[in-house]
């Protein structure tokens, strides 16, 4: 009960906040709402929270007056030790058990990247100024406080600094943002999780080459659905506030090629690596071949990032590789003047991406490399594809969910779509009745779809409850 009344009391802050004209008391108001909202994952955990946002805040004071690497390092050193005490120095099994107790803050792995984007723009002397108030705000917003997207300031400073109100279009996009959200995660998410799940920590079970790749597949759906369905969740909640938050996945499944991929997935942290990370580094030498290298060093980070598993490191040094042979192929075919057809670039392309991105997972969820490598033989044996020990039921679901995801995104692209989407649009646009009649339409179904995800939730699994958010562990 007290969590619900402190979350009652941060959206009332909230939403006083949009209507207040002067935007010093937005902000305060705002920023009351986070905290109050974040402090229900730990006093102590608010508390590394506001420290971070003061140090690093006068670290961008500092480094804006004495403009140097030295500075810039200092402030890299001071983060990057701070996320290493509290993510992976407890993860080393030789720790003392004091430092094996230690738990992370909620989210410190996506503040602390804002923290670091805001010093590397000042360093290169990027126009911002934002007040103590503003940073700490930018580092504690509530809708991306606990899983992103990562923000940088510059583009949130000016939403910051507007005085608010509520907008009709705005709430209703974001409420449809909202519902789509969770239809992802409490029931296409919840519909492969359990027997994924268990299936990947029965680390002695014998599985068959055809389990193997499915439970790859129906990983890497759960967790495109989960976490994309999050990230609906905030954005849409953010845009019923008038904020407009960078998109985090765009049709990740359907890209031709792994730089497609990886531009379309995860795009907040994918952008802050290759900005902050791959760029920087790729300008040190003029070597094509140190591109090569920089883009696996980059990715390396990008799974260290995720945590201090050695799977975790392998996968992103596997998912560079990728890269760099993409980019490679690329070379030789402008080197020779190689063509081939359009059909083959885009399904060929398309075909080589999703297996190799699938083979990834395996590595990705694996407990530890020896099941990775049981589950990899599995895959490279002829004979394991005789038997077969998953649910048929998993099957059936796992086959209509990716069925359906393509034909669905399929026909989004069509010309029929667009056709009503812009009939869709004129309605809107349209001040009179056929505007009342869509705004109504809107929030006449949505009750009745909130209801049937409930609903599905309850039926779909057994213990009517929720896995918790896949990315609440990174």
């Amino acid at each position: 009960m007290t969590l619900y009344v402190g979350c009652l009391a941060a959206l009332l802050m909230v939403c006083a906040g949009m209507f207040v004209r002067n935007y010093a008391a937005k902000q305060l108001l705002l920023l009351a709402g986070s905290y109050v909202f974040y402090q229900f994952w730990g006093l102590s955990f608010l508390a590394v929270l506001i420290a971070s946002s003061i140090v690093n805040f006068y670290l961008g004071v500092w480094l804006r007056r004495h403009p140097g690497i030295g500075w810039l390092w200092v402030g890299i050193i001071f983060n990057v030790l701070a996320l290493s005490f509290y993510k992976y120095v407890p993860a080393f099994s030789a720790a003392p058990d004091f430092f094996q107790h230690i738990a992370m803050p909620a989210g410190m792995s996506f503040w602390t990247f804002q923290a670091l984007s805001y010093l590397f723009d000042v360093y290169h002397e990027d126009e911002m100024d934002p007040t103590l108030l503003e940073f700490c705000l930018y580092m504690a917003f509530w809708p991306t406080v606990l899983m992103g997207p990562i923000c940088r300031l510059p583009k949130m400073l000016p939403q910051f600094r507007k005085t608010g109100r509520f907008v009709a279009a705005n709430v209703e996009s974001g409420s449809r943002r909202i519902v789509m959200g969770l239809f992802m995660k409490l029931v296409l998410a919840q519909i492969l999780g359990p027997v994924v799940n268990r299936s990947f920590d029965q680390a002695g079970k014998n599985w068959g080459g055809l389990d193997v790749w499915l439970l790859a597949v129906g990983f890497g759906f759960q967790l495109f659905f989960d976490f994309a369905g999050y990230s609906n969740i905030v954005i849409g909640a953010a845009k019923m506030f008038g904020f407009q938050l960078e998109e985090n996945f765009n049709s990740p499944y359907r890209s031709s090629s792994p730089s497609m991929f990886w531009t379309r997935w995860h795009m907040s942290l994918s952008s802050w690596i290759r900005d902050y990370v791959f760029v920087p580094m790729a300008a040190l030498f003029r070597s094509p071949s140190w591109r090569y290298v920089v883009l696996v060093l980059s990715m390396a980070l990008f799974g260290l990032w995720h945590g201090a598993k050695v799977t975790f490191v392998l996968w992103g040094i596997c998912q560079g590789i990728l890269l760099a042979l993409h980019r490679l192929v690329l070379e030789l075919q402008r080197r020779f003047k190689l063509k081939t057809g359009a059909l083959l670039d885009s399904f060929g392309g398309w075909i080589v991406t999703f297996v190799g991105i699938t083979l990834g997972w395996v590595l990705f969820r694996a407990n530890d490399l020896h099941q990775a490598a049981v589950m990899y033989g599995a895959i490279l044996s002829a004979g394991s594809y005789r038997k077969t020990e998953l649910p048929l039921n998993y099957y059936r679901a796992l086959i209509v969910l990716v069925a359906g995801y393509f034909a669905l995104r399929a026909a989004m692209e069509s010309r029929i779509f667009h056709r009503i989407s812009a009939s869709f649009q004129i309605a809107e646009e349209n001040p009179g009745f056929l505007r009342l009649c869509w705004g109504n339409l809107w929030w006449a179904v949505a009750p009745p779809i909130v209801m049937l995800i409930i609903v599905a939730v309850l039926v779909l699994s057994r213990t009517a409850t929720v896995t918790p958010f896949m990315y609440s562990a990174f």
